[in-house]
């Protein structure tokens, strides 16, 4: 049953705790599924200074498993989006450059009747976020659809012991389990935000590098649930449509 968003909006989504526990990740590390993980070896650092636990609690992440995660998280800033590294783009955006774009979306979307847009923000920050693990998988690996979601939960999971479990991790995981779901209508409008952002970095690679990326705008169409997605959607096809018209011209 869909819990009311206003009602979540203004705080955590989760008033349970987990137990604590540090996991402490080696230089050996390997992700999940090398397959389709990205080449990058995961070294993290603890510190060995009395007192760098922090403000650890049971509810929220020490020092040393928030800087553990953070780490990991980095990967999601040099992998980069495997659709347009397969057409041959140079300097492709990351995952982490199509969340935050993801993210300012949500910022600066419509008020929707029953819609929280910080949650938005939440969904859209995390939604991507085991691919940090798995790296990006597309309909080109041939992964079938549950075993995807699979791979992706299991990393999710790793990644929020590294966090050191608690509260934080908790809303993450069910911030991501909503998206996955699509069972909100901030996980609806957020879905609909991906596909808009994809749709918008291929227009700008056609207009940077002079390619047709087709396969971008076919793949998305007639499959916008709500009418903020569907409008933005309208509009960049419009200018795609203009730009093309002025090129034949």
């Amino acid at each position: 049953m869909r819990i009311n968003s206003g009602s979540r909006c203004c705080m955590s989504p989760l008033h349970r705790t987990s137990p604590y526990r540090s996991i402490s990740v080696t230089p050996n590390c390997k992700p999940f599924l090398p397959r389709y993980a990205p080449s990058l070896s995961l070294i993290l650092v603890r510190s060995q200074t009395s007192g760098s636990e922090g403000f650890a609690s049971p509810n929220v992440p020490s020092s040393s498993s928030a800087i553990d995660f953070l780490t990991l998280c980095h990967r999601l800033k040099t992998t980069k989006r495997k659709g347009w590294v397969n057409h041959g783009i140079k300097g492709a955006e990351s995952i982490a450059d199509h969340m935050y774009r993801m993210a300012l979306m949500s910022l600066i979307a419509s008020d929707l009747p029953g819609l929280c847009r910080e949650r938005c923000i939440k969904i859209a920050l995390v939604h991507d976020i085991a691919e940090a693990i798995v790296g990006d998988i597309t309909p080109s690996d041939g992964v079938p659809k549950a075993e995807k979601s699979r791979m992706e939960e299991e990393a999710l999971n790793k990644m929020c012991e590294v966090l050191g479990g608690g509260m934080r991790a908790d809303e993450i995981k069910e911030l991501w389990a909503e998206y996955e779901n699509n069972s909100s209508l901030e996980a609806n409008v957020v879905k609909d935000f991906d596909k808009v952002e994809m749709i918008l970095q291929a227009l700008e690679y056609e207009m940077e590098h002079g390619k047709v990326l087709d396969e971008f705008f076919v793949s998305t169409a007639g499959k916008f649930q709500t009418e903020l997605g569907k409008s933005w959607a309208a509009e960049i096809i419009s200018r795609r449509k203009s730009l093309t018209a002025k090129r034949l011209s």
